[in-house]
């Protein structure tokens, strides 16, 4: 990566007014997450007989709850998995007011245990979970021990089945999610888009908006994307990015 690159990136941030961040699965892998979609990603593998896509829709959710628990994946420990050098740095970056907003599409609460206060997360996580019956709602801590066993948490009003407010196949996103995502991009002088293809819909589109208002886009992915023509600057190394930054923060 070249100085050149960096000096670019961090003329954009210093000149911004208003950052916002776009995260996706290749941030999460450098914790050691495995990723969805390649070829030894989670959806290459089968539970019971099924897909991991399969297990994870609402209909399967509501007939076999024990399959999503069972799998003892998508909730998890606090020190299961560590923050790293990007979701250390976001979390300064938001300290020192060179960014407003974290969008993510990942569900494994780490840039909130990195110490990132405003985080939306755009597909859930077990931050929140509520009954299935009764709509009662519960804290991670509330479930996790009984989670963390692979067993299914019950309600303690009714005894129904409690589920992660994470965002299942054949669920919405969440409206309100979206309509704040919509108005904060479009109002981002720069966004920020790191470790994901921009493939999956709506939230691939938020950073179209921020080109459309007339601001400025950097994206960090190891693969292209369709918005790199877009881009005021592509880089591949999320690593090396922030280790950039953070040397950069450290110094100023």
């Amino acid at each position: 990566m070249s100085d050149a690159k960096i000096d670019t990136l961090i003329t954009l941030l210093k000149a911004s007014k208003r950052t916002t961040v776009l995260t996706g699965a290749g941030v999460s892998t450098l914790s050691g997450i495995p990723d969805f979609r390649s070829a030894n990603g989670l959806y290459s593998q089968k539970y019971q007989g099924m897909s991991i896509e399969d297990v994870l829709s609402i209909d399967v959710f509501d007939q076999h709850p024990e399959y999503f628990y069972g799998l003892k994946y998508f909730v998890q420990a606090d020190d299961a998995y560590a923050p790293n050098i990007v979701h250390t740095t976001l979390a300064e970056m938001e300290q020192r007011g060179l960014l407003k907003t974290i969008y993510t599409q990942n569900i494994d609460r780490l840039h909130t245990i990195a110490g990132s206060t405003d985080v939306v997360e755009l597909h859930g996580s077990a931050n929140h979970n509520h009954c299935r019956k009764c709509n009662a709602h519960y804290g991670v801590y509330e479930i996790l021990d009984t989670a963390l066993k692979g067993e299914v948490p019950k309600c303690t009003r009714c005894g129904g089945v409690i589920k992660p407010d994470i965002v299942f196949y054949g669920e919405g996103l969440n409206e309100q999610d979206l309509d704040r995502a919509f108005q904060d991009f479009a109002r981002a002088d720069l966004t920020l888009v790191l470790g994901t293809s921009l493939v999956v819909y709506p939230v691939a589109s938020l950073p179209e908006l921020t080109v459309s208002h007339g601001g400025k886009l950097v994206i960090v992915n190891a693969q292209p994307t369709h918005l790199d023509r877009y881009a005021e600057l592509c880089l591949d190394d999320l690593n090396a990015t922030f280790q950039a930054i953070h040397e950069w923060m450290a110094e100023n």
